[in-house]
């Protein structure tokens, strides 16, 4: 993956981008060559199997060029690794001439219904905000099995062809994800395209899989979708700092002699910092430590926290900045949406993830201190 200084194609193209509600041809190309959509394909189809951690860097640093596409960039590679617990037959026809294929999808909440039908499901429906999809080449989608077959939700691989793309997005932020309504209309998918959600969830359990594809969906989601924001956070910061050693109107002192704007520097900036640690310490966790219930919920919290600080810095930045540097087609208010968008998301929401966290942890605390009472007597 190149460092950010290789991704001039993204930086250049992040205020088109935000304009016309896509990434150009040649961001998409760009991101392809880099390796994000075959980063968690089996290494058998060509893929990098890649790890957590070095992911969460790499689209950090998409995300300081242009944080619509280090959002698609993350989910081409995250769909990649969902893709990975398809059949033997799937995932060959997904990966058996190319690695490099980009696959957005729609999971949550399941939607449109799955009838069966002689060697597969027939498919029907709309889901909103799948991102990426007018570059993609399949997309996944979720719907559930008839109450009376069962009532699963399942995970369908429909190739980009057979899906309409109702235009549908015009959000605050990450307006270039392109995150519009893909519609599906009877469309046949075998069972080799299937899987249930459940096993995307808890992660896959066949013997061939990688670490990656095996781990939990909840443990690693949180960390690499804030990934976008942390990138945008760093941008901004950088963007504020030119305007902060300038002088003030008139050929005045620099901003950077005012207390205000030396207080917001020193907070802003280690906001960032600490948003940086914990993700960085969650990703290393998913790559290397043993999967519990509460290594989840830890890194759901840490998620959620981390883009906490990431819209108080972004917010700090914005309030102290001056008129010109917050205009409304500048690159600081562009990057002011996009993180704030990000921290919107279900994923990153401190209050379900708090309420989860000390679910797991407190109570096995509890547990923990009874059996050693117990123990004691």
């Amino acid at each position: 993956m190149p460092s950010i200084s290789a991704l001039g194609t993204v930086a250049e193209r992040a205020a088109a981008a935000d304009r016309d509600r896509r990434l150009a041809g040649e961001v998409v190309a760009e991101l392809t060559s880099a390796g994000l959509p075959r980063y968690f394909v089996p290494r058998r189809w060509g893929g990098a199997e890649g790890g957590f951690a070095s992911l969460l860097a790499k689209v950090a640093a998409v995300g300081e060029a242009c944080a619509s596409a280090a959002w698609v960039g993350m989910l081409w590679a995250t769909h990649g690794r969902y893709a990975a617990l398809l059949p033997e037959e799937g995932r060959r026809e997904l990966w058996g001439g190319s690695p490099d294929v980009r696959i957005s999808a729609a999971l949550m909440p399941p939607a449109g219904s799955a009838r069966p039908a002689d060697g597969g499901w027939r498919v029907t429906g709309s889901w909103a905000c799948v991102s990426g999809i007018d570059s993609a080449q399949w997309v996944l989608v979720a719907a559930p099995e008839p109450p009376e077959d069962g009532g699963r939700v399942r995970v369908f691989a429909v190739p980009a062809g057979a899906v309409e793309v109702a235009d549908t997005w015009d959000a605050t932020g990450l307006r270039g994800t392109g995150s519009h309504t893909a519609v599906v209309r009877d469309a046949f998918v075998p069972h080799h395209r299937s899987f249930t959600q459940a096993e995307l969830m808890r992660g896959g359990d066949a013997p061939d899989l990688a670490r990656c594809h095996t781990v939990p969906a909840q443990l690693v989601g949180g960390p690499l979708f804030c990934a976008p924001a942390l990138g945008a956070a760093r941008r901004a910061l950088a963007v504020w700092s030119r305007w902060a050693a300038g002088k003030t109107p008139g050929g005045g002192s620099p901003h950077r002699d005012s207390a205000a704007v030396r207080e917001t520097f020193a907070l802003a900036s280690a906001h960032i910092d600490a948003a940086g640690l914990l993700l960085e310490r969650a990703a290393h966790r998913a790559d290397t430590a043993p999967l519990t219930p509460a290594l989840v919920a830890g890194n759901q919290r840490d998620a959620a926290v981390a883009a906490e600080l990431l819209t108080d810095a972004v917010d700090r930045l914005f309030r102290t900045g001056g008129a010109h540097v917050r205009e409304g087609g500048g690159e600081l208010n562009r990057l002011w949406r996009d993180v704030h968008t990000v921290a919107s998301h279900a994923v990153l929401r401190l209050e379900p993830v708090a309420a989860a966290y000390a679910s797991a942890v407190l109570d096995a605390d509890a547990v923990a201190r009874s059996s050693t009472a117990s123990r004691s007597r």
